[in-house]
């Protein structure tokens, strides 16, 4: 009975709060665009600019598509693109279900302990089933930065699947009292624990 009671409250609360500016990665309220990261750099293929047209050759590159340059790089090879493109790459890969090939560029993201790193390495551990190791990436992205309410989100959408839905309240009253009321956040939180269906970007 508590616990209907504290789900009923918390999934009524007015979505009227201020919302401040958003935490790290937490305006990803769209799904990730497909680009050639997906499209094309699994697939052994690469830009001919000469022939304007994609071209097999004989190395498979399973890596990131680098606009400027118009071909895939691998990985460990992506030093010249900013933190931004790779957590984009990052986003489309895991979004594909590509979760080892997301962990493979997270691993070359500057900055390994920047609180968007640590929630998308919970996002990745989640979806690949290590419910516990997402919330420990989970709990080091919120140390790091009490405001990433898109890593709350992440983690209250984990309680679900564990079918603890009073911790995902909690994260969810957390998101709101944060100035996360009416962000994606919030909203993808909120139909997790109505639904009991989680997200997949």
């Amino acid at each position: 009975m508590l616990r209907t009671l504290i789900l009923t409250t918390a999934i009524a609360l007015p979505l009227t709060l201020p919302t401040g500016g958003f935490a790290a990665g937490s305006d990803d309220n769209a799904k990730p665009k497909k680009t050639e990261t997906t499209q094309n750099c699994l697939q052994a293929r690469q830009w001919d600019p000469d022939k304007n047209a994609y071209v097999r050759f004989s190395q498979p590159v399973n890596g990131v598509w680098d606009a400027d340059i118009r071909k895939c790089v691998r990985p460990d090879k992506t030093s010249y693109l900013d933190a931004d493109e790779l957590y984009k790459a990052v986003r489309e890969l895991a979004y594909a279900g590509r979760y080892q090939d997301a962990i493979t560029v997270l691993d070359q993201m500057p900055d390994q302990a920047e609180d968007r790193v640590l929630t998308y390495r919970g996002f990745t551990a989640r979806k690949m089933g290590q419910l516990e190791l997402a919330n420990v990436y989970y709990q080091q992205a919120i140390d790091t930065n009490p405001d990433n309410i898109l890593a709350r989100s992440y983690m209250g959408q984990g309680k679900v699947v564990e079918g603890d839905k009073v911790a995902a309240l909690t994260q969810l009253r957390e998101i709101q009292e944060r100035g996360g009321a009416g962000t994606w956040a919030e909203t993808s939180l909120r139909d997790a624990i109505e639904s009991g269906i989680t997200f997949n970007y």
